[in-house]
């Protein structure tokens, strides 16, 4: 595998679980939309779909979308380091790939 390509993979998984819980709170707000469901933070909603009910789901998958509070600035750090790390180490072997 290709050096820039492996680095390229892990900034994208680093990217890719940072932004998870961000992901997760807009995909149950596009699915609450898409199914005229009421869908908020403050509390549980029935939110029936086929016969089941989403709402617990849904709520949570919302609350989770609170933590990327945390999870972003922690993957921007990671990718930070990750990407001066690559740069020293690349620095300190010359042109080697």
């Amino acid at each position: 595998m290709k050096p820039w390509l492996r680095h390229g993979l892990v900034l994208f998984i680093i990217a890719l679980l940072s932004l998870s819980p961000l992901l997760l709170a807009l995909l149950a707000g596009a699915f609450a939309n898409a199914n005229g469901c009421t869908l908020h933070e403050g509390n549980v909603h029935p939110c029936v779909v086929g016969g089941r009910d989403y709402g617990e789901t849904l709520y949570t998958m919302v609350v989770l979308g609170w933590m990327s509070l945390v999870t972003m600035p922690l993957g921007m750090g990671a990718g930070g380091v990750y990407l001066l790390v690559v740069l020293f180490r690349r620095a300190s072997n010359g042109t080697r790939k």
